[in-house]
């Protein structure tokens, strides 16, 4: 289940100084060794209708037959998603990035950001990016190890990386403790992963660093689970774009929208 965003607040070198302890723990953010843990009618004087030359009132009708009805607009939902899973999108939210599995167990998927417009519904904004999740595929029940990313419709509220800011509106916290070191599963280097992230809201509090520990479903059932740079292979549990779309990424989120990530596997979504 998504949870709401607060008010963003700052954090000082002090804290991330103490959030690096956490950071070598588990999760999207404690990479090293061999692992992935990346893890929006007029009318005639006197009150008749106004007549063109051809009898016709103003509203469209023929003399003294009804106007016709406006043409009605049907909003559009976001393709391929079931109602379990349109109802986890809030009616507030007007930005959603949409990621969705090739299969249960693969680990790999596709990207696509959507906005709603509150006549027409909601289209793509993006085109369809390439992304990898957890080497294991997805899971409803997520908990820490399983190497499977969670399955569900989470806020994104706060960013950071390596690199500086690359013109999110989102709160960005930049350090070089955000730093992926050693190879992934298929042996690729992890060097760079980290240079942009977005935290997923799953099991974390909103409106902190990406490198908060703050676990409120308690340890056991994970955390650390981001949106981050592709390294070319499997994550632990986060979702991964290559670099330049997750730039492009950061550039469209808007806290204004509520986005929201909507991820797991086809088949799951469809529910």
């Amino acid at each position: 289940m998504s949870v709401r965003p607060v008010r963003p607040v700052r954090r000082g070198p002090l804290i991330t100084a103490l959030l690096a302890a956490g950071l070598l723990l588990t999760g999207c953010s404690g990479l090293t060794g061999t692992t992935d843990h990346a893890d929006n009618v007029g009318s005639a004087p006197g009150g008749a209708p106004a007549k063109d030359k051809a009898g016709a009132d103003a509203t469209g009708g023929a003399a003294g037959g009804p106007a016709p009805e406006p043409a009605g607009v049907t909003a559009e939902e976001i393709p391929d998603l079931g109602p379990a899973t349109r109802a986890e999108i809030s009616p507030q939210t007007s930005q959603a990035v949409v990621v969705t599995g090739a299969g249960r167990d693969s680990s790999t998927a596709s990207a696509v950001v959507y906005e709603r417009d509150p006549v027409t519904g909601w289209h793509a904004v993006s085109d369809v990016w390439p992304a990898h999740n957890a080497v294991r595929g997805w899971t409803d029940d997520h908990f820490q190890g399983d190497l499977r990313s969670p399955i569900g419709v989470f806020d994104l509220t706060d960013a950071g990386g390596k690199l500086p800011d690359p013109g999110t509106k989102l709160p960005y916290d930049r350090g070089a403790i955000f730093e992926a070191s050693g190879d992934g599963f298929e042996g690729e280097a992890l060097a760079g992963s980290f240079d942009y992230v977005v935290a997923i809201n799953y099991n974390r509090l909103p409106g902190t660093t990406p490198l908060d520990w703050t676990r409120p479903l308690g340890e056991d059932k994970g955390g650390g689970i981001w949106l981050h740079v592709d390294h070319g292979g499997p994550t632990q549990g986060c979702v991964s774009l290559p670099r330049w779309r997750m730039k492009e990424l950061l550039r469209m989120l808007d806290p204004a929208k509520r986005p929201v990530v909507v991820m797991g596997d086809a088949e799951s979504l469809s529910d």
